[in-house]
């Protein structure tokens, strides 16, 4: 008896061994067999959270870029995350993807004067609207959605932030960072006029912060209850949004802290009509979006919000 238990103790004892060996012998074959494909896949739009094995070689230059791509989305992000649901990372923005409704639920950008400031090496005119090949194509948006709907691919992270590269310009024209948009009277008016202004904040703040994104709001209808409704177009079913905002965070010099909140409706809108009149309370956007913004700042450190001390 005593034999039998000892024989069974040292075979237990054993697997753990031969499963690290075996596993260790399994790691080197598969490293030998994929040695020639240890480059890392120039995808779109790389998953933030993406992994790069410790055990695959990076060419000097390749670490170097990644290296300055994270520092970059850091910096992008440095005041936290209104969520983390399919975070897709650009080269100059960050957006998180809301996969039933091909259309992003937030899109992040970190503008300077700098940044902003045109450069004559860039042109618009080579950028071309494309599908976002790093999202499955189950869930991402093609151009055919959007032909003859009667709606604009509106940009969210606005193409004219982004000049200061040509490549960086060209990223904004993925349909992951579109959203079907009134085109007369709305896209290219009075939310272009909201872009612009955001891009003028640079010259009064050092750093500016812009969360932009959809919304589906609640409408009462004639036999007074609330439904949310809003239209799909295309065979893919992109969600037209009812609504869009844009939640801003100016830096001062002296690192002071300023907010502004703005929730415009997808639809015609008399260019007369000030800015100001879109202001609105920003945890209405949080409550209605479902999204926490600037999250890492106190909101007693922001000293006005929408031009009043808060």
């Amino acid at each position: 008896m005593v034999s039998w238990k000892l024989t069974k103790c040292i075979f237990l004892g054993s697997l753990p061994v031969c499963g690290y060996f075996a596993g260790t012998h399994l790691e080197r074959q598969r490293l030998l067999d994929h040695s020639k494909d240890t480059q890392l896949r120039n995808l779109p739009a790389l998953p933030l959270f993406g992994t790069v094995s410790a055990a695959s070689p990076i060419a000097p230059a390749q670490s170097t870029q990644l290296e300055a791509n994270v520092s970059r989305i850091s910096q992008i992000m440095k005041y936290g995350f209104p969520s983390l649901d399919n975070v897709r990372s650009f080269d100059d923005y960050v957006l998180s993807y809301d996969r039933r409704n091909r259309v992003a639920h937030w899109v992040f950008e970190h503008l300077t004067a700098d940044r902003v400031k045109p450069n004559d090496g860039v042109d618009r005119s080579k950028c071309e609207f494309k599908p976002d090949e790093s999202i499955h194509k189950f869930f991402r948006s093609d151009n055919s959605d959007y032909k003859k709907s009667g709606y604009d691919r509106g940009h969210l992270a606005a193409a004219g932030n982004h000049k200061s590269h040509q490549n960086h310009i060209e990223q904004t024209f993925y349909l992951s960072n579109m959203a079907p948009q009134v085109g007369k009277g709305f896209n290219r008016d009075s939310w272009n006029r909201l872009e612009k202004y955001v891009r003028k904040l640079t010259k009064v703040y050092r750093n500016v912060y812009c969360c932009t994104g959809p919304l589906y709001l609640p409408r009462k209808e004639s036999d007074g209850k609330n439904y949310v409704k809003y239209e799909v177009i295309g065979a893919n079913h992109v969600a037209v949004p009812t609504h869009f905002y844009k939640v801003v965070v100016g830096e001062t010099a002296d690192g002071n802290l300023e907010m502004e909140a703005y929730v415009m409706p997808n639809q015609v809108i008399d260019n007369e009509t000030p800015l100001t009149s879109f202001q609105v309370p920003p945890e209405s956007i949080e409550r209605a979006a479902g999204l926490l913004f600037f999250d890492n700042i106190s909101r007693s450190k922001i000293s006005k919000i929408n031009g009043k001390k808060s």
